[in-house]
């Protein structure tokens, strides 16, 4: 298999995982974006960084970007070339917003730019390297797909599966940003090996809810409105406040916003907080105040794409 293309770039969404009660299966596509451009060239490989992580990505072989694409080329047997390659990040690094899935999506897709095949390493494939590189689907499936996911590993083929939604106008993401970092791995460790039943059965319930929610085809007995529906939807037992030692500020404020009736909930493992729905201006001015950096983001409703290249105009 051959390189069609020598020089491609594609763009993809930051993402939130989790949305309160869906631990490691649900997902959100925001509209921030990261952008990245490859050259494929004889020489060494050379990673040059704008933005986020500027001075902590690695600029070499060992960039997430790289690993990613490199893996797709020897999955679908293309040849390896030489990267030239510069990223544009606007997704904050370690906050629980999508990032290292959203580097790993980048690498997969631009392999595919350089293809050019369209029928190989479509957003099927992309997922499940993806999720391989990542060890769960949960924000890799927004990041391929856009919109609201719900995403799984099938047991008995040990693939990674998804399904998408998507959300209504009333889900309108506003992320409250702080300037301290929280490594998945610490968040994990956290966590404690079993729940129990009662907690479990409780967010299976508001799961169940959300994700009626996000598909945008929710009716409420009893005239229930939207907003109403997403407080109790966004609800946690089993994860969040085990996380409090990592990240207290973002549990104070998850319970502020959530006092002042925001649906507010941790973004993936944190420290990043997202409210599913609008805040209001004098609630943006004093958690801005507080040292958060405020977002409205809104949803991405397309997954990673390709910018450049001729699969971006052929569609991916």
């Amino acid at each position: 298999m051959r390189l069609r293309d020598d020089f491609v770039a594609v763009k993809v969404p930051a993402t939130s995982a989790n949305l309160g009660p869906g631990f490691d299966c649900m997902g959100l596509a925001l509209n921030l974006w990261d952008e990245v451009c490859v050259h494929a060239v004889t020489g060494p490989t050379f990673v040059e960084v704008e933005g986020e992580g500027a001075d902590s990505v690695e600029r070499g072989e060992d960039n997430l970007v790289v690993r990613a694409l490199r893996l797709a080329l020897d999955r679908v047997g293309a040849p390896q070339v030489g990267v030239r390659m510069r990223c544009a990040n606007r997704i904050p690094h370690s906050r629980g917003l999508g990032s290292s899935a959203g580097a790993i999506v980048a690498g997969v897709a631009l392999a595919r730019a350089l293809i050019g095949e369209p029928s190989v390493l479509g957003r099927h494939d992309i997922l499940q390297i993806g999720s391989q590189m990542e060890g769960h689907p949960d924000n890799v499936a927004p990041a391929v797909f856009g919109g609201a996911t719900v995403a799984w590993t099938n047991e008995e083929t040990s693939q990674a599966e998804a399904v998408r939604l998507s959300p209504p106008d009333d889900i309108s993401p506003v992320a409250f940003i702080p300037d301290f970092e929280v490594h998945t791995a610490e968040a994990r460790a956290a966590l404690p090996a079993t729940v129990p039943h009662v907690d479990a059965r409780y967010n299976v319930a508001r799961a169940s809810l959300l994700a009626a929610l996000l598909s945008g085809n929710a009716r409420a007995s009893g005239g229930a409105q939207m907003h109403s529906l997403l407080m109790e939807a966004t609800r946690d037992r089993l994860h969040q406040e085990h996380r409090r030692s990592s990240m207290e500020p973002s549990l104070s404020l998850v319970k502020w916003l959530r006092g002042a009736d925001c649906a507010a909930v941790v973004s993936g493992a944190g420290p990043t907080v997202l409210s599913l729905e609008p805040v209001g201006a004098d609630i943006r001015r004093d958690a801005a105040a507080a040292g958060w950096r405020v977002l409205e983001l809104g949803v991405a409703a397309r997954g990673v794409q390709i910018t450049r290249g001729a699969l971006a105009t052929a569609g991916f």
